[in-house]
């Protein structure tokens, strides 16, 4: 199995890009959200990738972080969600996004991606909400977004996760109260000062 590859970003097309590898270039399919995040041609990436294996094809998918590439795996999983699914899901939302949009129940947000219905919306939502939490998100925004060990203590991501789910009871829409409790400065120690903050980021 092909956990990575490291190498030099040779070429960005419409769906995909192409990286050199020791004189082999690798075709890797990926979102255009994750495209938008790497660096100039010519220099050296490194991209997690997913081996999708076909009777007529082989084909590789390819993200920035290892946490894009576990929801991926997540989604693919789901019945009737393909790597082409997927990948449109997360080109229309990001991980943390998506993490959200599934906790939240905004199907409507999930099925904005193309080739997603309604149904298959619910049913991603059904299956992957009890694989997902929201400290998640927020302990990759500490981590400045890459999945690795957290740092974080939980004691600051429940009290994001509070003010999130306070902005929500106001009346604020899920994905805006997420990004902007995000925003918000890790030194804010209580509730209040996360949703007074919050607030602020969304005028």
């Amino acid at each position: 199995m092909i956990s990575y590859i490291r190498g030099e970003l040779v070429a960005v097309e419409k769906d995909k890009i192409v990286v050199d590898v020791n004189g082999v270039g690798w075709g890797i399919y990926m979102p255009e959200q994750t495209m938008g995040r790497l660096p100039s041609i010519g220099e050296e990436v490194k991209i997690h990738t997913y081996l999708n294996v076909r009777e007529d094809a082989m084909q590789l998918y390819g993200f920035c972080t290892r946490d894009d590439l576990e929801i991926f795996k997540l989604v693919i999983g789901v019945s009737g969600i393909g790597p082409k699914g997927g990948l449109n899901i997360l080109s229309s939302l990001s991980a943390d996004d998506l993490r959200f949009a599934v906790l939240s129940g905004d199907a409507k947000a999930i099925s904005a991606a193309p080739g997603i219905g309604k149904k298959t919306a619910e049913k991603l939502i059904i299956e992957l909400k009890d694989k997902l939490n929201l400290e998640e998100v927020l302990e990759n925004k500490a981590n400045g977004d890459d999945f690795q060990e957290s740092n974080t203590s939980g004691g600051t991501s429940e009290i994001q996760s509070e003010a999130v789910q306070a902005l929500v009871a106001l009346g604020y829409g899920s994905t805006e109260s997420l990004r902007a409790v995000k925003k918000v400065s890790a030194e804010c120690e209580t509730v209040e000062d996360v949703l007074k903050a919050a607030l602020k980021n969304l005028f």
